[in-house]
């Protein structure tokens, strides 16, 4: 399967929520939101690559695991590599969608470390040994962004940041 490039994946068609709102964080949670989705890629990504490994390390079940690995391999987020012939098994490696998700694993690490655990019990460090950060950065200037910083711009016909703005928005009558 070809790995599908920014925009034209396996979820690209699924573009809104189930009330009909226009939403990547919904389409996202869709394709990769499942707890056993997203500790298979952190496994993966920890270099993690055989069925065993990823089973044992994360505890999940086998056949909810199966059904995950296919799942992610299907919206184009990791692929399959066969390591042995007798008995067929396979190795599991991210794709480029992937390897961006790992931003998104930091980030829940990151704010799973700040307000769920009281030490975490992982940190990542760059080369030079310390502690990394997460920051938004503007595309634009390349300028730190806080959250305060932040402003939502709807991209959408028929929405804007409060909801429908007309009486029938896409995907069915308006409550």
């Amino acid at each position: 399967m070809k790995a599908p490039t920014p925009g034209d994946g396996p979820a690209a068609a699924l573009t809104v929520d189930s009330r009909g709102r226009p939403c990547s964080i919904a389409v996202s949670l869709q394709a990769v939101g499942e707890k056993w989705a997203l500790l298979a890629v952190r496994e993966i990504s920890f270099g993690n690559h055989r069925f065993g490994a990823i089973a044992r390390n994360t505890g999940a079940p086998r056949d909810v695991l199966t059904a995950r690995l296919r799942h992610l391999e299907a919206v184009g987020v990791l692929t399959r590599r066969r390591y042995s012939e007798h008995p067929p098994r396979f190795e599991y490696h991210l794709t480029d969608a992937g390897r961006d998700l790992l931003i998104v694993l930091t980030a829940l690490r990151d704010w799973g470390d700040r307000w769920l655990v009281d030490e975490p019990p992982a940190v990542f460090t760059h080369s030079c040994g310390e502690e990394l950060d997460m920051v938004h950065s503007c595309r634009h200037c390349g300028a730190e962004v806080s959250p305060d910083d932040l402003r939502l711009t709807v991209r959408s016909p028929g929405w804007d940041r409060g909801g429908p703005v007309a009486a029938d928005p896409p995907g069915g009558p308006a409550e």
